[in-house]
């Protein structure tokens, strides 16, 4: 993608809103600035794109998606979505995927601004801290995010996202298996780096874990483009003290967990339970079903959608923050006896140890 506007900002040594109006609407700064903000540009090969003016005059009917990829389902049914939102208002849309790769990302943004979306959807990587939604703001693209969770997150810019509330959830989850008596939880996940969503999921792990006064272990990460490592780090996790329940992040890991550990010759839920998050149909199909939070991602979509619409139209549309609910599958159960003694043990040492 080159340089951003926010790189031309920094060589400029002005803000990054003084940059976008010498681009937009040079006639309202000085002619000074005009002169600092074109040779930062030009010494950094920066070629300013005219979207922002081209959608104030005039648009396309054409709205750009740009989602990590539809092999995975949470991503095709919120962009089933999109396209029943978009069909009503006679819009066409067109997708690009970025394989969790931060440089494809990049390029999708770039090649959508190239064909004059009159807006975007995405997920990105990460929304905290992303010259491309910074470069987007400053041109006054309209856009909106999907899963990305920036709610109540105050060094976050104020952006339109459609999301779960993911740290809730991920407690909530860790609750339920806290509730059946597992005090060894691990959680398995995508890399937290590449994505905010995950990194979410895993704050809310630790924080139930903490409350309930057990110290979290470390998470296992795993590239979301290596599923072939997965073995591997799981028999890495399975270490002792072996843990009776594994938290995954996303609900293709869990299925994915739950092959490998019947692989190792451990029953699930006998063994180790299994929660997942997404609530995917497919975890429903299994046997036993898959203990997951489902989000409703057809939703996710079609709100998305409506709220790009609105936001075209010149409307503040601000952050929706839908409903996730707890699957209690066939993969969540009782931790093992012996875990459960051990709880029992634990809890009676602390009793008899406050009486003292």
């Amino acid at each position: 993608m080159g340089s951003s506007i926010k790189d031309v900002a920094t060589h400029a040594g002005i803000s990054i809103a003084t940059v976008s109006r010498a681009v937009n609407t040079p006639e309202r700064v000085s002619a000074s600035t005009l002169a600092r903000v074109q040779a930062a540009m030009d010494a950094l090969h920066y070629r300013p794109n005219a979207l922002g003016r081209q959608l104030r005059a005039e648009r396309t009917g054409l709205l750009g998606v740009v989602l990590p990829s539809l092999a995975n389902p949470v991503f095709a049914e919120c962009m089933q979505g999109i396209e029943e939102a978009a069909s009503i208002t006679g819009q066409r849309v067109m997708l690009m995927t970025t394989a969790y790769d931060r440089e494809r990302e990049a390029r999708a943004i770039e090649t959508m601004l190239e064909q004059r979306v009159d807006g975007l959807i995405l997920t990105v990587g990460d929304a905290a801290a992303n010259p491309h939604l910074d470069r987007l703001d400053a041109e006054h693209v309209p856009y909106v995010l999907v899963y990305n969770d920036t709610v109540g997150q105050a060094r976050i810019p104020a952006r339109c996202c459609v999301t779960v509330d993911n740290r809730a959830a991920a407690r909530d989850a860790i609750r339920a298996l806290l509730a059946q008596g597992h005090r060894q939880i691990r959680m398995l996940t995508g890399t937290l780096t590449a994505s905010d969503r995950a990194a979410l999921r895993h704050n809310g792990y630790r924080e139930a874990l903490e409350a309930a006064g057990i110290a979290p272990q470390p998470p296992v990460e795993i590239d979301f483009n290596a599923d072939a490592m997965l073995p591997a780090e799981l028999a890495r996790l399975l270490a002792p003290p072996r843990p009776t329940a594994i938290f995954c992040s996303n609900d293709r890991l869990a299925l994915l967990t739950i092959r490998s550990l019947r692989e190792m010759g451990l029953r699930v839920p006998e063994d180790v339970s299994v929660v997942g998050f997404d609530g995917l149909a497919m975890g429903q199909w299994l046997s036993p079903t898959l203990a997951t939070v489902a989000q409703p991602h057809r939703r996710i979509g079609t709100d998305a959608a409506t709220a790009l619409a609105r936001r075209i139209a010149g409307e503040v549309v601000p952050s929706i923050t839908l409903p996730h609910r707890l699957l209690a599958g066939g993969t969540l159960a009782r931790a093992p006896a012996e875990a459960s003694l051990s709880v029992v043990s634990s809890l009676t040492s602390d009793t008899q140890g406050a009486s003292r």
